[in-house]
Order: structure tokens, then C-alpha cells, then sequence
């Protein structure tokens, strides 16, 4: 009925478990959601102003397949002015969410046969978008904090493209420069690319964002990525961004047109607002995920859950292993506590014996799930 490339893509995981934890809570039952990557506060006002705006004043009709011109422009400031990035409007692709933008440039970047080298636990779309590619992805070992080691080892003739992703999802782990460095001399040693997922680079906690891209030699050979979903609370308005060499934006843009067309014009709008207008309101929600991951963090290591301190993103990714594993504990959680969360074996070999809760829930609830994790784990 379907073909064999796509008969071999597997649900999302973390998709699938919350509309699982939808439909439990639709019939009436109190699930604890710590399975969604999703900010639970709402998109600032003045944003959400100005994608009304854009459609009381007709911006309903078709969009440059890039981007319209006032984003890409606001973007490549951005990029330049934080990111440190040598680019130009030019070279920005705005795309309808940062998963498409991962997804074009896998594509352009990858062909059958060819390795893409993840890094420890990794979000669950990467090894899917490489399989729709054709290639195939080699895993890279990590420490217990989830920084890589000998990385060297997974490079072999196949070897095309690196993903880092700092701040991580699912681990919240963040690159400093001298692991950024060790990957960039990888990446020039041996003539590969980089895609640098940064959609969570807002959300940090006494660490510094470092885009690889802005190093020497990685200007031609990086394609960073972005978004609006996790900093701006607009995971629904599904708009995200990259940007890199100019033959890979390219393609990247014809693969757009041929499938998606634009990321939705008004919502773009909502994009150049973001960007430009007040940024109170995010360093506030980073605030309240700092209190929430140090809440977290606590209450499981006082219940004997071993559990390192993310630097950013909002998800802490527990050793499970003296309770079954990632995946029975998982279970458990569900069925015993009515908590949602996902299993570490979601994210690669690498996370079978841990499991991914995100914060991105209140404080009164996040207590609620310590109680209740407390019954079943004493």
C-alpha cells in the first residue's frame, strides 16, 4: 500500500504520547502532561496583535515561498546581532516550523547511502528525516552529562553531516566552546556539514549560547536553524527558519515550493513583531523554567533518581534504570501515577534507561508529580 522508504519511518513518540495524554484528560481523567514540548504560557499580546492585525488588513493570500522580505530581514539581524553569523536576508528561509526547516535540509544535504552522525540522545524527528533521505545515522557517545566523547570514532567514509543541537532536546545539555571546537575541526578535517538546531537557544540557565556557525572555517559548511515555537510560546503558529550556504538555501527553497508553498503570511507578520518588539516577556517564562528545573531536579534526587542539572531547554532526562527502565517506567508512570512522560529509548539506544519529563508545566503541578512518582517509586 505504501512504499518501502516510507513503510520504514516510525510514529513520532512524543506526538503520539500526548494525544495520549489528550484523550485520558478529555475523558475525565487527571493526567500530569510532562510529555509535550510545549510552553505552557501564552503567546505575548503584542504578538498575537499583529498576526490579527496582518489579517483585518487582508494578508491572506499567498507569500514568497523564502519568506516575506520584512522577516527574512529581521531575522538576518538577529542572526548577525546574537548569533554572530556572517548573512544576509538573502540567505534566510522561513519555513512553517523549525521541524520543516530540519527536514529541507536534510534533504538537500543527504542522498542515499550517506552516514549522519547524532549525538547521544537525540529528538525523535532527526534519524526519521535522515531515513526520508535515504541515509542512515551513526550515534555518538556520551558522558553521564550528556557531553560527547570520541566523537572521532563514529566519522567513516559514509560520514556527510553532524546535528548538534544546544541546548539539547531531550537531555537539556549545552556545548561549550571547547566541545563546539572539537566538532568544528571534525567538521573541516574531514569536508562535512553541520546542522546546528538552536530552537532552544533563548531557554539557557548561566551558559552561554554559542552558534558554531559563527566560528572560523564553519561559515560554508553550517546550517543553523531556528524558530518561534519554544521562546515565543508559538508552537501553534509553526514558524520556524534557516539559514546557510547559498547553493544549500537554494534547494532547500525549491523543496518548499514543490511542498509546503510558504509558512503562512500573517503568522510571518507575528514573526517580525517577535523579533523586533519587547523581550520581557521571555526572559520572565525563562525564569519561571529555571524555578520549575530546579523544583524538578530536587524533588527526584531526594527520591533517590538520579538526575543531572539541564542548562537549558525544559526537560530533565533521569537515570530510570534502578526502576526498569525507560520504557517500563514509562508505562507506569502512566498507568500508576497518571503521569505522561516519554521513554528515553525514544531519542536513540542511547536513552533506554532514561526518561524525558518536560517543565513546561506549572510549579503546583510539577509538586503534584513528585507526590505522586514518591508512591510508586517507595
Amino acid at each position: 500500500m505504501v512504499s518501502s522508504r516510507m513503510a520504514s519511518i516510525h510514529e513520532s513518540t512524543t506526538m503520539k504520547i500526548s494525544a495520549t495524554a489528550k484523550k485520558l484528560a478529555a475523558g475525565g481523567q487527571d493526567i500530569i502532561d510532562m510529555g509535550v514540548g510545549e510552553p505552557d504560557f501564552d503567546t505575548p499580546k503584542h504578538i498575537v496583535e499583529a498576526g490579527c492585525s496582518s489579517i483585518r488588513m487582508g494578508e491572506t493570500h499567498y507569500a514568497p515561498t523564502a519568506g516575506i522580505p520584512e522577516l527574512r530581514r529581521a531575522i538576518a539581524d538577529k542572526l548577525v546581532r546574537e548569533n554572530l553569523l556572517h548573512t544576509t536576508a538573502d540567505d534566510v528561509v522561513v519555513t512553517p516550523g523549525a521541524k520543516m526547516a530540519v527536514f529541507a535540509a536534510m534533504q538537500a544535504l543527504l542522498q542515499e547511502g550517506d552516514e549522519c552522525v547524532l549525538i547521544g540522545p537525540s529528538w525523535v524527528s532527526y534519524e526519521p528525516c535522515a531515513a526520508f533521505a535515504g541515509a542512515s545515522v551513526a550515534w555518538g557517545k556520551v558522558d553521564d552529562n550528556f557531553m560527547p566523547q570520541d566523537l572521532a570514532e563514529n566519522i567513516s567514509p559514509k560520514t556527510r553531516l553532524i546535528i548538534v543541537n544546544s541546548p539539547s532536546n531531550p537531555t537539556g545539555s549545552v556545548f561549550d566552546r571547547k566541545v563546539l571546537e572539537e566538532i568544528r575541526d571534525l567538521a573541516v578535517d574531514h569536508n562535512l556539514f553541520v546542522i546546528s538546531d538552536e530552537i532552544y537557544e533563548k531557554i539557557i540557565y548561566d551558559r552561554e549560547h554559542i552558534s558554531i556557525g559563527s566560528m572560523p572555517g564553519m561559515e560554508d559548511k553550517t546550517v543553523t536553524i531556528n524558530g518561534f515555537s519554544k521562546a515565543y510560546a508559538m508552537t501553534g503558529w509553526r514558524l520556524g527558519y534557516l539559514t546557510g550556504p547559498k547553493e544549500v538555501m537554494k534547494w532547500v527553497t525549491r523543496l518548499l515550493s514543490h511542498s509546503v508553498s510558504q509558512a503562512t503570511t500573517f503568522v510571518q507578520r507575528a514573526g517580525v513583531v517577535a523579533l523586533q518588539g519587547p523581550q520581557g516577556e521571555v526572559a520572565s517564562m525563562v525564569t519561571e523554567f529555571r524555578a520549575r528545573r530546579d523544583m524538578l531536579v530536587a524533588g527526584l534526587k531526594d527520591l533517590g533518581i538520579p538526575c543531572s542539572v539541564p542548562g537549558g531547554a525544559f526537560y530533565v532526562f533521569p537515570d530510570v534504570s534502578c526502576l526498569g527502565g525507560g520504557d517500563a517506567f514509562t508505562d507506569k508512570l502512566l498507568k500508576d501515577a497518571l503521569i505522561a512522560a516519554t521513554p528515553g529509548s525514544a531519542f536513540g539506544p542511547g536513552g533506554a534507561n532514561y526518561v524525558r519529563l518536560s517543565y513546561a508545566t506549572s510549579q503546583s503541578r510539577i509538586k503534584q508529580a513528585l507526590q505522586r512518582i514518591e508512591k510508586i517509586v517507595k
